[in-house]
């Protein structure tokens, strides 16, 4: 698998976390993810994320969502 699929790979499974764990839909998440550039994120932190689990990279982006006002 090369370096760009691991990182859409992530990027996907961390979406479907995210939805699960607030509640929202995959449409609504994707949207939240859109607004806030969390694909970007994602991309940009993955020499640090692929060699922790998913739910650290989660509660990374949660952080992150939550500095950038996601959940005011």
């Amino acid at each position: 698998m090369t370096e760009s699929q691991q990182i859409l790979y992530m990027q996907i499974r961390i979406l479907r976390i995210t939805a699960a764990k607030l509640k929202l839909s995959l449409k609504q998440t994707s949207q939240l993810f859109k607004k806030f550039d969390v694909l970007k994120y994602i991309r940009e932190g993955f020499g640090i994320f692929h060699i922790e689990g998913d739910e650290a990279v989660f509660e990374d982006v949660y952080e992150y969502l939550k500095i950038k006002g996601a959940f005011a």
